[in-house]
């Protein structure tokens, strides 16, 4: 019976070993899930400050367009986007890896912005 109870422990500890595995190929690489989560963090911005502005206008699931567009520019859909991010919350360690990657792409965005458009060269004849 002893036997039985440690063959069917080890056997549940393979199957969910092979399960893991399984989900993390499927699981989005911090560095698109990154620039992913940043759009849709700029596009909830977008909305927010549109719809605080223009109170006449029904904004009903708006912003859940938005997030289609998103998807769309990097060619996912909704499901591997939450399929990916579920897996970072529960993986403290690379959540912080992408988190802390998130904000470095919005500390350049903001240099970026304050620098201005990149001076045009000029025309040699």
């Amino acid at each position: 019976m002893r036997m039985r109870i440690v063959f069917f422990a080890f056997f549940g500890l393979f199957l969910f070993a092979c399960k893991g595995k399984q989900a993390k190929k499927n699981v989005l690489p911090v560095s698109s899930m990154k620039l992913i989560l940043w759009d849709i963090l700029k596009a909830d911005e977008w909305y927010f400050q549109t719809a605080i502005r223009d109170t006449l206008r029904k904004r009903v699931n708006e912003n859940f367009q938005i997030y289609e567009q998103v998807y769309k520019i990097h060619h996912i859909t909704k499901e591997q986007f939450y399929l990916s991010y579920k897996y970072y919350e529960t993986h403290p360690d690379q959540f912080k890896t992408l988190i802390d990657s998130v904000i470095a792409v919005g500390d350049r965005d903001k240099i970026i912005e304050k620098s201005g458009p990149a001076p045009v060269p000029a025309n040699p004849k």
